[in-house]
């Protein structure tokens, strides 16, 4: 009888953000995990390359593809590229996301109108192509931050952001019904990146690493770790947002 061979379709993972910060941890990561990487990036294209070269040096495979994760016809075209590029999607790490603190009572309503724009209608877009195109078996994993249960002053128009992204992940994850995709949202806590580091000083970062009963900030690999598991081998663990906080409550 001739030999027999199992051929195993290569999985195609899409990370918006993909270019730095946890976004670009996560990427490298599920391409040492063996899936092939479409890396989103919103305006810095040298970064993106950056990433798609470091991932081609450590032997996997991945292409940048620019896009505003807001814009609904860019974004069909992330997608495009996906499939043309590797055919087809399984899994969709939206890491893309803006911050901008101010108490509530200063807080300019354009750079509002801003944030919740890449961070709730961004969402809203990102999810509702991969919901139309993922393959069976994949995964959505949204990003939301453990901000919203800490309520740290400040952080109201970003918190109320990320409450959106909480609501989108758990009522998608039902709408799903049927379709063996996952969609869960992972919830850093304070996490060393330039997004998180940025416009903070010395003082206030270290209060806020004391928080956690590990007592450091947490790490873009302690963040991607989480990713790794929500798009590979946690098929049971869905419509769940994963607080990765190192213990603070």
């Amino acid at each position: 009888m001739p030999e027999q061979t199992t051929t195993t379709a290569r999985r195609v993972a899409v990370v918006t953000g993909g270019s730095r910060g946890i976004g670009r941890e996560s990427a490298e990561r599920l391409a040492a995990d063996g899936f092939a990487v479409v890396i989103n990036y919103a305006g810095n294209r040298t970064e993106a390359e950056a990433a798609v070269a470091a991932i081609a040096a450590a032997g996997g495979e991945a292409i940048a593809h620019r896009a505003d994760v807001a814009d609904e016809v860019a974004v069909a075209a992330l997608f495009d590229a996906a499939e043309e590029t590797f055919g087809g999607v399984d899994v969709v790490v939206h890491a893309a996301g803006a911050m901008t603190l101010a108490p509530l009572v200063d807080m300019d309503l354009d750079t509002l109108d801003r944030m919740h724009r890449t961070n709730i209608r961004g969402t809203f877009v990102v999810d509702q192509q991969a919901a139309r195109r993922l393959r069976g078996g994949g995964a959505i994993i949204n990003f939301s931050s453990s901000v919203l249960a800490l309520a740290l002053p400040g952080y109201t128009a970003y918190a109320a952001s990320k409450g959106a992204v909480e609501a989108m992940t758990l009522i998608l994850a039902r709408e799903l019904r049927g379709r063996d995709i996952t969609v869960n949202a992972v919830a850093p806590g304070p996490t060393a990146t330039a997004l998180f580091l940025d416009g903070k000083d010395e003082a206030t970062i270290e209060k806020l690493a004391g928080r956690a009963p590990l007592e450091r900030l947490g790490t873009p690999q302690d963040i991607a770790e989480v990713v790794a598991f929500l798009a590979g081998p946690a098929r049971w663990v869905n419509g769940q947002v994963v607080r990765a906080n190192g213990g603070i409550v």
